[in-house]
């Protein structure tokens, strides 16, 4: 009794230590993304602050034209950055996250491992059907696991091979427009 107590005492503060990793992950992912937009959006003030004054102080059309194509090609690289810069965020955490995950995952394997084994010492004579049934369906839930993981990491870097190309062509056609 006091065994299975204890244990049960271990698996809860290990949930719960899981628990702060992945709620400190997500709130330092959050408080990133926050910083990035108070920031963005600062930047983006002054600019306009800089625009506005440069836009009072022309004085003829080419003075306004001039301003237009030297203040509006910024603006697609700084919405590219940004982006970039989201993205960024998001996948540190996701990874983040993902990697206390994995540890769970691992940690619960090896948890049914010992439990199987010390099921087989336990077992009555013929069990071991079960016990194997047991074993090969462990077996298959970490292989699609594992897959699953793999393919998850395999659309995240062509997801992001695809975003650094779509902002490199956006900016390279804004500066064609401007």
């Amino acid at each position: 009794m006091y065994k299975l107590s204890e244990q049960f005492t271990s698996t809860s503060k290990a949930g719960v230590e899981s628990f702060v990793t992945m709620a400190n992950a997500t709130f330092a992912g959050f408080e990133r993304l926050a910083a990035l937009n108070l920031d963005t959006a600062r930047s983006l003030l002054e600019d306009n602050l800089v625009n506005t004054r440069a836009l009072l102080t022309a004085r003829d059309l080419q003075a306004l034209v001039s301003l237009h194509s030297t203040r509006a090609q910024p603006g697609p690289e700084t919405a590219a950055a940004y982006s970039h810069s989201v993205y960024e965020i998001a996948t540190e955490t996701q990874g983040t996250l993902s990697k206390v995950v994995k540890v769970q995952v691992s940690e619960l394997n090896k948890k049914l491992g010992l439990a199987l084994d010390k099921v087989v010492k336990t077992a009555p004579a013929g069990s071991d059907l079960a016990v194997n049934a047991m074993r090969t369906a462990l077996s298959a839930a970490n292989s699609v696991y594992d897959s699953m993981s793999k393919a998850a990491k395999q659309a995240a870097d062509i997801a992001e091979a695809n975003f650094a190309v779509a902002a490199s062509v956006a900016v390279r056609n804004s500066k064609k427009v401007a």
